[in-house]
């Protein structure tokens, strides 16, 4: 039944009551009956029952006619709403369309009525008096073709209005406006879709290639979305995408060469190639494409692994810093595309979480296009096994995105709803999904069978053509003019397959690099041995640049009332500023602060960020009536770079995701992401082992992603106790990362000033504090910030004062640190020293040496940590110790900590004080 049959079954008594309250106060009625009310222009001024309304001819409200008038009105808003189910959008017939509730008899009307004039055409763009037969002739033709329009979840009026107008002047019966060019271009295209499979089908038939076939329509899809955005001032497109249909992509659309992806079929290994590189159809590419309006387009095609959707927030990022870099922060200057599959979409939470940060100002791009390639099956699972929504687009309703159902069939309204999606991208700033329901003409690779899980279904698609032949037919079945351009396009076709497609393009597109992409060149690319990173660069700097910067972010504005805890926070800056003991936040702080006035931008995200989990930051201060607020890294320089702050959704994987994006398009900003608990990174773990400790070895992309993991054994539970640092430990090899362990507010500055002063980039895991944030122990003094200063790798025992009594050597790394120097200033254990590594990976090699050489008695050495034997760095440090030929230790190591554990940490308070002291205890035993 209708979900407007309220409409048609009202009581005239209860119509005529909500009619005088519509006439007295339009907004005080739903929008269902004050658009009905609205719809209708009677235009009988003189009625003495009231304007606008039917009457009989003695002059009374005819309300068995509004009835009826009501009963069409809801019909027609029954086709807007649910139209989109019974639309056919399917060229297999494999889709089970639910029950869309449109016959005339859900709405109280019979055949009888056909051809009576009813004036609720008036409010679906027909003429006035028109029957509800001509009514319902054009609901089909609109809302039953091949594109079935999802729009009725948008909660803004405006937008739905939007739509609706452009959606119901269409015209599918006449090909929706497309003139002669238009479908030449189409088929065109289609050609070269269809041809690429083809000929890579015949070249190479063992080897793996995850075709488009059954979808090329998605290339005149992409084709259209980059020709519209540049009619409508995009100047760059960015593209994500998995593995199926991306070499169709890259050829047909990025205008890679098909001599080049040919190298790749036969496994021709590029020169000075550093890093272990991916398979043909992980790779990205960049392009300067021309384009039908005569306009080129920069288009980029982010690399991605086979973590299906993990490329969608990579490439948010991407495009969100290329709008602030690049842009001046103009979302209609670059758009992202990102071309789903069917299960992908409807099975993977990144998307969901990508989707929510959509309308975000920390995240927003301005809006994305979201393609969908629905195959109708994920690997062998039949759709019906893979989601619970009725289509793969579900997460389009949560954020109110319109969707448009397209038959792939159909490549007329595939080339329709890609204009359209483009048009309200840049009329709304909001993102779009097109639904292009499809086939697989294969298995999930060309090596798979899929007949032995989909029998019935491969046997519709064996005998499915294509859709280029599909498209033909149809040209040929119209005007004769229509005849001779399919066979001319048959023709060239044929043609280009016997030209063997390196004849006709054996070149890539000339390609023009943007600022961006300069400044990444003039980075060194071959950092890949020890000599990189066997000292740090220098990073101090002048005293007097450091005393303004502390006294900017001690001093509060005038006329700025802050909330009664921040001042008393202030007057321990002030206190910690004159007594020349800088903690952590100030730190932190004067990092940002310098690389500001350097001229670079800091970017940070992460949850509750802007104050800091531990209440340590507060870079940005709300006043205490709550109506303004005061970034503290404003006001530095005239000339200062931005201070981009914010706290993000809740989320781990999407947003880790954006920032590494964000990272990659220049290298001239420092890019944070903080985890609200170091343990927090498992839900983000995808993006550490596939982007961001392996990109470039895969794709030569470099990255200077820094990432905050509070960690450290505060009794605080199994949970928030222990970031795994065992794990990023693991995924560390040929200087891919930076993997460190600070424990003093100077050294963090350096750490993060290393970050844009080395000539290449890295990423950074940094195991940052929680009770260090305020140890009285983890302050620095405004000399180790000044001239001559830099990141210390391994920080020596400042107390040893004759290195020839020292006879052990406790090795550590964090928050242990300050339990064990608090021991030994207790038991005064002068043949003691306690030497901190504040960085992990790269293994400090000459740092660890002067340790040994300065210590040239000290036969017992030590690992010391907090975490358990088969977590924490032990196992990364005690097989360096071993096999590690260039460090040169001859003694042993040995381990003290907690014993091997399932579980991080325990869950009782007494029990972390006891194992705590215990390992501290045998430390010094």
């Amino acid at each position: 039944m209708s979900n407007y049959s309220h409409l048609a079954n009202a009581h005239p008594g209860y119509i005529e009551q909500l009619y005088r309250q519509y006439s007295e106060s339009p907004d005080s009625v739903d929008a269902s009956w004050r658009d009905f009310f609205l719809g209708f222009d009677y235009a009988s001024e003189k009625s003495p029952t009231g304007p606008g309304m039917p009457t009989t001819p003695e002059g009374t409200i005819d309300w068995e006619h509004v009835k009826k008038e009501l009963s069409v009105f809801a019909l027609i808003k029954a086709y807007r709403m649910r139209g989109h189910v019974a639309s056919n959008i399917d060229p297999i017939q494999e889709f089970e369309d639910p029950d869309a509730g449109l016959e005339l008899s859900d709405f109280d009307l019979g055949e009888e009525d056909l051809d009576k004039p009813f004036r609720a055409a008036d409010q679906f763009f027909m003429p006035e008096g028109s029957t509800l037969r001509q009514i319902v002739d054009n609901l089909k033709r609109i809302y039953l073709g091949s594109i079935g329009f999802e729009t009725d979840h948008i909660f803004h009026r405006e937008k739905r209005r939007w739509l609706r107008e452009r959606i119901e002047k269409h015209h599918p019966e006449e090909a929706y406006g497309l003139q002669l060019d238009d479908k030449r271009h189409i088929l065109e295209t289609l050609n070269d879709a269809v041809g690429f499979e083809d000929f890579l089908k015949t070249k190479y038939p063992a080897q793996k290639r995850f075709g488009l076939e059954g979808g090329e329509a998605a290339i005149v899809a992409l084709n259209t979305i980059i020709s519209e955005a540049a009619r409508d001032g995009v100047e760059e497109v960015v593209i994500g995408m998995a593995h199926r249909g991306r070499l169709n992509v890259l050829a047909n659309i990025m205008g890679k060469s098909y001599e080049s992806i040919f190298q790749e079929f036969e496994g021709v290994i590029p020169d000075n190639i550093k890093g272990d590189g991916d398979v043909k159809y992980h790779m990205g590419y960049s392009s300067l494409i021309e384009t039908r309006v005569g306009k080129p387009v920069n288009v980029k095609l982010a690399p991605n692994p086979s973590h299906l959707e993990a490329v969608a927030p990579v490439v948010e990022g991407f495009a969100r810093a290329k709008a602030d870099v690049l842009y001046g922060n103009d979302y209609d200057k670059i758009v992202p595309i990102l071309v789903h599959g069917d299960a992908a979409v409807a099975g993977q939470g990144v998307v969901f979480e990508t989707a929510q940060m959509s309308g975000l100002e920390a995240y927003t791009t301005g809006g994305s296009i979201h393609l969908i390639i629905n195959n109708q099956i994920g690997f062998t699972t039949d759709y019906e096994d893979a989601r619970t929504s009725i289509y793969a687009s579900g997460v389009a309703t949560v954020i109110e995105a319109p969707v448009f159902h397209v038959n792939g069939d159909d490549p007329e309204a595939v080339y329709y709803v890609a204009k359209l999606a483009m048009e309200y991208r840049n009329e709304f700033n909001s993102d779009v999904f097109i639904d292009m329901l499809c086939y697989r003409k294969n298995g999930h690779n060309e090596g798979d069978d899929p007949g032995y899980t989909q029998p019935g279904m491969y046997e519709r698609v064996k005998r499915h053509p294509d859709v280029r032949q599909v498209y033909t037919d149809r040209l040929v079945a119209r005007k004769d003019v229509q005849a001779k351009l399919a066979k001319e396009m048959a023709k060239k076709f044929k043609s280009r397959l016997q030209s063997v497609h390196t004849k006709v393009k054996n070149s890539d597109l000339p390609y023009s690099y943007q600022p961006p992409e300069k400044a990444w060149s003039m980075l060194n690319r071959d950092h890949w041995s020890y000599e990189h990173f066997s000292e740090s660069p220098e990073t101090g700097v002048p005293l007097e640049q450091m005393k303004n910067i502390l006294r900017h972010i001690t001093t509060l504005p005038e006329g700025f009332e802050p909330v009664n805890k921040v001042n008393r926070l202030y007057n321990n800056y002030e206190q910690s500023v004159s007594s020349d003991q800088l903690d952590w936040a100030l730190g932190e702080l004067s990092a940002y602060a310098t690389l500001l006035m350097d001229g670079h931008s800091v970017r940070m995200s992460g949850q509750d960020v802007r104050r800091g989990t531990f209440s340590h930051r507060h870079a940005v201060l709300k006043s205490q009536d709550g109506e303004s607020i005061y970034n503290r890294l404003d006001g530095l320089s005239d000339d200062q770079g931005k201070m981009h702050i914010y706290n993000s959704l809740l989320s781990e994987y999407a947003v880790l995701g954006f920032e590494y994006g964000y990272s990659t398009a220049s290298p001239e900003n420092l890019v944070i992401w903080e985890a609200q608990f170091g343990d927090f990174a498992n839900g983000a773990m995808t993006v550490f082992d596939q982007f961001i400790s392996s990109g470039e070895s895969k794709w030569g992309r470099m990255s200077g992603l820094t990432v905050f993991l509070p960690h450290g054994y505060e009794g605080q539970g199994p949970e928030h106790s222990s970031a795994r640092l065992e794990r990023f430990l693991q995924l560390c090899a040929e200087y891919n990362m930076v993997v460190a362990n600070v424990t003093m507010p100077a050294n963090l500055f350096h750490l993060l000033r290393r970050q844009l002063t080395w000539n290449f980039r890295k990423p950074l895991i940094l195991m940052s504090p929680k009770s260090g944030l305020r140890h009285e122990m983890a302050v620095s003094s405004i000399d180790d910030f000044g001239p001559g200063t830099r990141f210390q790798e391994v920080i020596d025992d400042p107390t040893v004062k004759d290195p020839a009594k020292v006879t052990r050597v406790l090795l550590c790394s964090g928050k242990v640190y300050f339990d064990l120097a608090k021991h030994k200033a207790a038991e005064e254990a002068e043949g003691v020293a306690i030497v901190r590594m504040e960085q992990l990976f790269p293994l400090p090699i000459r740092q660890l040496q002067e340790v040994r050489e300065r210590y040239p008695n000290a036969k017992d050495y030590r690992w010391v940590q907090e975490e358990s034997r088969n977590a924490g760095a032990w196992s990364y440090i005690s097989e360096q110790f071993l096999y590690n030929t260039d460090l040169g230790f001859e003694q042993k190591l040995d381990y003290v900590g907690r014993p091997a554990s399932a579980s991080p940490a325990t869950g009782y308070k007494p029990v972390h004080v006891k194992q705590q002291k215990r390992l501290v205890d045998q430390a010094f035993e």
